[in-house]
């Protein structure tokens, strides 16, 4: 799709470090957390030629299949549902970061945008640009630049397709943090395992109920936002995390979490 797009970082278990290169069909790339190919040549980017080419069923089962993926990773969309014990989880429980070191227009955009977490290169470009090629968002676009942007700002971009720098996006709020570019283009990419690895020592279940209380709040109403945050914070009560935290603190030591 586009060569720095994003990365979704599974938060929780040990950290070791993502190999970013490789290609699934690779023997090499088999068993990696995380598999990411940089197309190149006449290649590069995301193929609207290819997309031309289409015809309307095939189109419509191209962009359900990609609306279906980000659907599996975003924070929140499939929120409510229960396990066997009929505790809340959340779609993908572990924080996702979104690096984009590059181009993100459209569907490399969106797939951001199903991201927790956003940290851009000051010289990325990125955009909703569909209706400047007499589209417009279908993977999730519509729905969720309104939640991180406020509704007019969201119609303003998406109406003129507007393209933002990485350090443009900063200011609106659309990305966590924007970084200087290195010589490498992989500065966001850093700049996310880092902000990854500030997440990681912290309580796995604690981090992953707050994801779903946040999600599952900012779609509702105060007061049943308030009593989803307590289901959550219930539900953390028996952890043996919890009480390796409290220990810890009167023991002053950094807290040994297990995720337990």
């Amino acid at each position: 799709m586009l060569r720095p797009l994003t990365s979704a970082l599974r938060l929780l278990r040990p950290w070791k470090p993502l190999q970013t290169r490789g290609c699934a069909s690779d023997e090499a790339a088999r068993g990696r957390e995380i598999q990411v190919r940089a197309l190149e040549g006449p290649d590069q980017g995301a193929d609207l030629k290819e997309r031309e080419q289409m015809s309307e069923a095939e189109v419509e089962v191209f962009v359900q299949r990609l609306r279906g993926m980000m659907t599996e990773i975003a924070p929140s969309t499939r929120l409510g549902t229960q396990n066997k014990k009929g505790e809340q989880k959340a779609a993908f429980p572990a924080p996702t970061i979104a690096a984009l070191d590059g181009f993100a227009l459209g569907g490399g955009l969106e797939l951001a945008l199903a991201c927790d977490l956003r940290v851009a290169a000051s010289t990325a470009v990125m955009g909703l640009i569909e209706t400047t090629r007499g589209l417009l968002p279908g993977a999730g676009g519509t729905q969720r630049l309104p939640r991180c942007l406020g509704v007019a700002l969201a119609k303003e971009l998406i109406f003129t397709g507007r393209r933002l720098s990485g350090t443009q996006a900063q200011v609106l709020g659309l990305v966590n943090h924007a970084v200087a570019q290195n010589e490498e283009g992989n500065a966001a990419y850093h700049r996310a395992r880092a902000l990854a690895q500030e997440i990681l020592p912290q309580a796995p279940i604690a981090v992953r109920l707050s994801k779903v209380a946040i999600d599952r709040g900012m779609e509702v109403d105060i007061a049943s936002g308030m009593a989803i945050e307590g289901i959550c914070y219930a539900q953390n009560i028996p952890t043996q995390d919890r009480l390796e935290g409290m220990a810890a603190f009167r023991e002053k030591r950094p807290p040994k979490f297990v995720g337990k």
